[in-house]
Formats: structure tokens, C-alpha cells, sequence
């Protein structure tokens, strides 16, 4: 009797809700559309209960604050609350933390946490556009559009291949900074495509530019970071050079670390830091 009293017991309990497994980021791609850019998150098990948009001055880290360097004019703030970013192991689940588009206005997409189910990226734009973000089911993916209301032109960089001899890409800028565009490009470094193909960025540890000037055929450059040249005899230096030396307005280039310092300040004359000497 007490056997069928427990078991009606038992029976009378609901169920335990088992809980939804949290979405994972699986696969980030970026795309041009007529009078658009396109960036698509895709998601499985569902979408992020919440997502938000703000741009931004700087990015930094999420937990350690630590600034984040991404390259763009101006930079979106992208955060997916209730989604992660990495499998059981810790690995993460959509490929690089960074990844640079040869695109009219995506130019890098930025990992900046994912912590407690947190997901928070940092997109580095040409410019400042109104933009659109919105859900697509079948795959689950957050779907966000930037406006390109404006015209290109392309501009060459010089990159590195992997038999140590610089190539030349080219990368939509916006005129008339068509110089600056092609400096925030070179930073920006290779695509996934590019980086296949075994091109790379030497950035002898300059983490971007502050200010790029063009007076009388002399262009100055003041990099950031704790530039410094390792012992190299190909640097930075010399990306810049055969970037910016492609316009037919540039003949000398004099190239500045962070503190202001470059060996030939004055003259019509090329110039780089005693700190990217070999």
C-alpha cells in the first residue's frame, strides 16, 4: 500500500524543466550589397536573448579594460547577452578574434569578450553610418546593414609575402583622404583570403597612426605604440613608404615614433626613427 502511494506521488510531480542550451557563435561573415554593407552573426541553438549597438571613441576589453586596437574611422560597439563565443573547451567556436575586410565600409571585426555568456565584438567602419540590426531564422543569425552612401576609389598597399617581397592589394578608399585611407587599410593588415596566400602585415609593433600630413611633396606620419624595429632590415617603415609613395603628390616620407622623434625632421628627405633602425 505504501509502494502505491509513493509511486502516485511520484507521478503527480511535473516534470524538472530541463533548461535551453545557451547559443553559440558559430560563423561571422561580412558581404557587399547594393548601397550596403552587410555583417551576419550566425548563432546555433537559438539567439542571444539580448543585442545592442553603440558607437564608440575606443574599445576596450571587457573584464581587464585594456584598450583594443582596430582599425577604422570610426568604431560600433556590438554586445550579445546570453550567447557564447566558445565551445566546451574554451576554444572559440567562429573562427579568428579578428578578421579584416577589403570592403566599402567594414574594414576589421574585433573579438572584445566573451565571458559568463557575454559576447561583445568592436567593428572598425570608414565612416560613421546609420546602420540596421535585425534577426533571421533558419540558421539564427544577427543580421546588421551599413549604410555606403558614399563613392570609392582604390588604393594600393604593400604587404608582405611569404618569400619576404612586398605585393601590392587594393583596398576601397574614400576620397579626397585617399592617402589616409590607404595608411588605416595597411593597419587593418591582410584578409582571411590574403593571409592565405601567405601575405602579412610587418607592424614592428606600432599599433596605428595618429596623424598623417602631406605638405610639398613631403608626407608625415606619427605612429602609435612602443614602435621598435626588432633587428629587422624590412619594417613598418617601409610598407609606409611604398604605400604613400604611390601617389604622385608624395615623394618623401618622414616617419615618426610615438614620442614625435624621426632621424631627418627637415628636408626633402625620407625619414624614420632611430628605433626602426636594423
Amino acid at each position: 500500500m505504501r509502494s502505491l502511494i509513493a509511486e502516485t506521488v511520484q507521478a503527480a510531480r511535473p516534470p524538472v524543466p530541463v533548461p535551453a542550451p545557451t547559443p553559440v557563435l558559430v560563423a561571422i561573415r561580412a558581404e557587399r550589397h547594393p548601397g550596403l554593407d552587410r555583417l551576419v552573426f550566425e548563432f546555433r541553438d537559438g539567439l542571444p536573448v539580448r543585442r545592442s549597438g553603440t558607437y564608440v571613441k575606443r574599445l576596450v576589453a571587457d573584464g581587464s579594460g585594456q584598450d583594443v586596437r582596430v582599425a577604422g574611422d570610426a568604431i560600433l560597439l556590438l554586445r550579445f547577452a546570453g550567447a557564447d563565443g566558445h565551445d566546451a573547451l574554451g576554444v572559440p567556436s567562429y573562427g579568428p578574434a579578428r578578421t579584416t575586410y577589403a570592403l566599402p565600409g567594414i574594414i576589421q571585426v574585433v573579438n572584445t569578450g566573451d565571458f559568463e555568456s557575454v559576447l561583445s565584438f568592436g567593428i572598425g567602419l570608414a565612416k560613421r553610418v546609420p546602420y540596421r540590426m535585425y534577426t533571421l531564422k533558419s540558421p539564427s543569425r544577427v543580421v546588421v546593414d551599413f549604410s555606403t552612401p558614399y563613392w570609392t576609389v582604390n588604393a594600393g598597399i604593400r604587404l608582405l609575402d611569404s618569400t619576404g617581397h612586398p605585393r601590392t592589394v587594393f583596398r576601397p578608399v574614400i576620397p579626397p583622404g585617399v592617402a589616409r585611407g590607404a595608411l588605416v587599410r595597411l593597419f587593418a593588415g591582410p584578409t582571411a583570403t590574403e593571409q592565405a596566400a601567405g601575405l602579412w602585415l610587418v607592424r614592428s609593433h606600432a599599433t596605428g597612426f595618429s596623424k598623417l600630413t602631406i605638405s610639398r611633396g613631403v608626407a608625415r606620419v606619427y605612429l602609435t605604440g612602443r614602435v621598435r624595429g626588432d633587428g629587422s632590415t624590412f619594417t613598418i617603415a617601409d610598407e609606409i613608404m611604398l604605400t604613400l609613395k604611390r601617389f604622385p603628390t608624395i615623394c618623401w616620407v618622414k616617419i615618426y615614433d610615438a614620442s614625435g622623434r624621426t632621424q631627418r625632421p627637415k628636408g626633402r628627405t625620407d625619414s624614420i626613427p632611430e628605433c626602426l633602425e636594423p
